[in-house]
């Protein structure tokens, strides 16, 4: 078959993005498929761990799980997924630079996406977090800093990525007010129980909600994006185990014929671009 370049859809030389809905996130929510998912997800998670990264973090999880009071909620490795994104390390970052682009075929997704595991055990750990917590919404807040956002009153809207954000406003205003999101979410869920900073109040908001721009400023302390939760949206369901829903456009081939390097990652991003994917409980990156 044709090679599949692992290459980044990103635009280096702007500091203003458009939000939209995120068309190559990859974005399943494995509806009707976790049995089947955790069968398949043997083949690839040994490949998967060869990720230092990847497997730094996930030990850096066992150990504060270990050493935890162990909250009820979630089984073992659902746990040690959200505790591995919330640890102080580089995942987060290249986790969702993969998550971004991961969608933009399903070759690619099969192929390129490097995080298969740490995806779907990411993904059921919020959806079970949500039941638990009874369909809450929640009212949050989520700063960046280095990237001015822009939206369009009335659009629809994804991250695209999994959102980190805050119920305390000024924990949010904290990591950045280049872009300030006040957010009303029905599928991110409070992960406060789970997370390496349980002050930060932490609630995570996963790539397939979708939100109404309800409102958007601009002006010199920077942008402002109101959002409300619409509901959920996948283009993928199930691919590692049964193909997609809908099809759309193929990978980017900048650098076609050059096979990247499945854990470039963050690596490769612009150093302007690395506080796109900044998340509470990460160290906040200096003024760029």
């Amino acid at each position: 078959g044709p090679t599949h370049a692992c290459t980044r859809a990103w635009e280096t030389d702007t500091r203003e993005v458009a939000m939209d809905m995120a068309q190559n996130s990859f974005d399943d929510q494995y509806q009707g498929c976790r049995n089947k998912m955790k069968v398949a997800l043997k083949k690839v998670h040994h490949a998967e761990f060869k990720n230092h990264i990847f497997a730094d973090a996930w030990k850096e999880a066992k150990e504060k799980w270990k050493n935890s009071n162990r909250p009820q909620g979630l089984p073992r490795d659902y746990a040690l997924a959200v505790l591995a994104y919330t640890a102080d390390t580089d995942l987060y970052k290249e986790f969702n630079t993969a998550v971004r682009d991961g969608g933009c075929s399903r070759d690619y997704y099969l192929q390129c996406f490097p995080f298969k595991t740490l995806h779907f055990f990411l993904t059921v750990a919020l959806q079970t977090l949500r039941k638990a917590q009874g369909h809450k919404c929640y009212n949050v807040y989520r700063g960046v800093r280095g990237i001015q956002f822009t939206a369009s009153q009335h659009h629809t809207v994804r991250f695209g990525q999994f959102a980190s954000a805050s119920l305390n406003e000024s924990i949010a205003q904290e990591f950045g007010q280049d872009t300030f999101f006040i957010v009303y979410t029905c599928h991110g869920v409070s992960i406060k129980h789970f997370s390496f900073f349980a002050k930060e109040d932490e609630v995570l908001i996963p790539p397939y909600e979708v939100f109404n721009v309800t409102k958007f400023t601009q002006d010199r302390n920077g942008n402002v994006i109101h959002l409300r939760s619409r509901g959920a949206r996948s283009t993928y369901k199930c691919a590692l185990v049964k193909g997609k829903g809908s099809q759309q456009g193929g990978c980017p081939r900048e650098m076609a014929g050059d096979r990247a390097q499945p854990w470039a990652g963050a690596a490769v991003l612009p150093a302007l671009l690395q506080p796109w994917l900044q998340r509470n409980g990460g160290p906040v990156p200096p003024a760029l």
